[in-house]
């Protein structure tokens, strides 16, 4: 969403609030800042304790190259290392992740579309014009996961709250392990290189990926630039508690200034066998 972790800084003072037509901001009332770009420190790193998910010292060498290249520059900014498998922990909660998923997806469109300025007021309707359309909307891939959120029941449903209990789990796994190893943030490699755009099988997972457990919890979490392979970036994530977006500002940047990995976007030419 942002060229630098300043941007980011920027754009998140901007964001954050109370929203009257959404209750859930309520409860961040007092603990949101209003410029969070006071937490760009350049040694930020020093003095923290970082965890690092030891999932990701494992897999494709060069991504894992980039991986211990970046430990070794939290160690070199004066962070200590601790070594912590959250992925294998928040495992099970993730098990109910796709079902929350179809329900609020479900339950977010027909919201905004009940007073939307458009001719399809439901999701029922943008998948029976998806239908009327086939060929144009859908030349490669259908919408089964239209469909199968559409067919799910509301957000009073006893499968959407024991998958929404299961999954928001994931934020005293978190907790708990920050607390055991007083940690001040978990790092880990945010996701693997982009895997290539593939109309007969859709996409597929590469081995890295880092954004479930927070996003299960709704927790923050920042991801800076670690490196390419060739060409391909690779990104670096910090994720901390509850609004704790302060910290891991300070880490992001501290890693940023350090390593100064950013590369402007290319539009690199293929060629076709």
């Amino acid at each position: 969403m942002a060229r630098t972790v300043r941007d980011a800084a920027i754009l998140l003072s901007a964001l954050t609030g109370v929203d009257p037509d959404d209750p859930v901001t309520n409860e961040s009332n007092g603990k949101a800042q209003k410029d969070y770009t006071q937490f760009l420190d350049a040694n930020g790193l020093k003095g923290k304790r970082i965890g690092v998910e030891k999932a990701f010292t494992e897999g494709h060498e060069d991504v894992v190259g980039l991986y211990k290249q970046a430990i070794d520059v939290l160690k070199k900014q004066g962070a200590t290392i601790v070594e912590v498998e959250l992925l294998k922990a928040v495992k099970e909660a993730g098990s109910g992740e796709f079902t929350v998923l179809q329900y609020e997806f479900k339950d977010g469109v027909n919201k905004y579309l009940s007073t939307a300025n458009a001719k399809v007021k439901t999701l029922a309707d943008v998948i029976a014009f998806n239908k009327q359309n086939e060929a144009k909307a859908m030349p490669y891939f259908k919408q089964e996961t239209l469909e199968s959120s559409n067919a799910k029941g509301d957000l009073n449903s006893k499968e959407y709250l024991d998958a929404l209990r299961n999954t928001t789990s994931s934020r005293k796994i978190i907790d708990d392990m920050m607390h055991k190893n007083k940690l001040d943030a978990i790092a880990g490699t945010s996701i693997g290189l982009p895997c290539c755009i593939d109309l007969i099988n859709g996409d597929y997972d590469t081995g890295f990926y880092f954004c479930p457990p927070a996003a299960m919890a709704g927790y923050p979490h920042i991801t800076v630039p670690m490196g390419t392979v060739h060409e391909l970036p690779v990104g670096f994530s910090f994720i901390a508690g509850a609004y704790k977006e302060d910290e891991i500002i300070k880490l992001g940047y501290a890693f940023e200034q350090a390593t100064k990995k950013r590369a402007a976007p290319k539009f690199i030419k293929t060629s076709v066998a």
